[in-house]
């Protein structure tokens, strides 16, 4: 610092020696000083808003990261909670509606929660080892759901076709008021030949024109059985079931018509290999004729079936 400071006096064309005091040198050095001070200032401020440092680029970095892993997270939580939903409404209005039991109360699905506060003080490291296990768990709990989820689309599936299914089943007698049976399933002795040969179905004797009902749902085949059937109709039914009604006097459907369980089909008659005037009926299971008698359990009593049970068993002349 200059020891003498001199005035330029514009009167006198000269320049003038000032006398410095004591109170004048004071404020110029406070004037410097404080413009020093506001000058820092200025640059903190600027470094702190506008600069970034080394340390404060790695938390940037890392709140990124666990903000990216919590959105991943969150949207895998939305995912489940969507899955969760579909499984909870087939519950309530299918299986359930199946074995006839009531929905689950939604205050039992959706209790209140109580706001949980452990997580408020956690450090960066404890959070992200928490994060990664939820995560952990959560892609674990959407491998289950997506199992578990195929598993109800095929008991759904079957759930769907049960009435089909057992609408398939022939399970009521093809004629009304039908309580004993002429000749039953299995060695019986033929009608013309007169030689013991397998019967493969059971003979119903009644008058010529008594009406004949399908015993299930099923389509008229176009398929011929043999000619010793005479006048006959072949139900598929589908499920591995047809049904055979033999020795008819006239049918009532054609081939490729669909027929429900009880409709009218034909009627008695003696056509083909007949002796007499009735219906040869048969139930046949993969592509195998098994024994009628047991499948007659809609429309008919115990005592009604065991009527039915006892004459099936005799074994005698076959009616065709």
């Amino acid at each position: 610092m200059p020891k003498s400071f001199y005035h330029f006096n514009p009167k006198t064309l000269t320049y003038e020696k000032v006398k410095l005091s004591f109170k004048h040198l004071f404020k110029r050095i406070a004037w410097v000083f404080a413009s020093g001070v506001a000058f820092a200032l200025v640059f903190v401020w600027i470094s702190f808003y506008f600069i970034d440092s080394p340390k404060v680029k790695i938390l940037e970095k890392e709140n990124n990261e666990l903000k990216e892993e919590v959105d991943n997270l969150n949207a895998r939580l939305d995912v489940m909670s969507e899955v969760l939903a579909d499984i909870e409404d087939r519950d309530d209005n299918v299986y359930r509606n199946v074995f006839e039991a009531d929905p689950v109360p939604a205050s039992e699905r959706y209790p209140l929660l109580i706001e949980d506060t452990r997580f408020d003080s956690l450090s960066r490291s404890e959070a992200y080892s928490l994060l990664k296990t939820a995560s952990k768990k959560a892609d674990q709990l959407t491998v289950r759901m997506a199992v578990q989820t195929r598993s109800l689309d095929t008991l759904e599936k079957i759930a769907n076709k049960k009435a089909e299914m057992l609408a398939a089943i022939p399970a009521i007698r093809p004629l009304k008021n039908m309580f004993t049976i002429t000749s039953g399933f299995g060695r019986r002795y033929h009608p013309v030949l007169k030689t013991l040969r397998n019967h493969t179905g059971i003979d119903i004797a009644a008058p010529k024109g008594t009406p004949i009902y399908a015993t299930a749902d099923g389509t008229v085949s176009r398929e011929n059985p043999g000619s010793g059937y005479g006048i006959c109709v072949l139900l598929n039914h589908g499920y591995s079931y047809q049904t055979l009604y033999a020795h008819m006097s006239k049918t009532s459907v054609k081939p490729g018509q669909k027929v429900k369980r009880g409709q009218l089909i034909g009627y008695v008659g003696s056509s083909g290999m007949s002796s007499g005037s009735h219906l040869h009926y048969e139930v046949i299971k993969n592509g195998q004729p098994v024994n009628p008698i047991y499948y007659f359990y809609i429309d008919i009593t115990p005592e009604e079936y065991n009527s039915l049970l006892e004459s099936s068993k005799k074994v005698n002349q076959a009616l065709s």
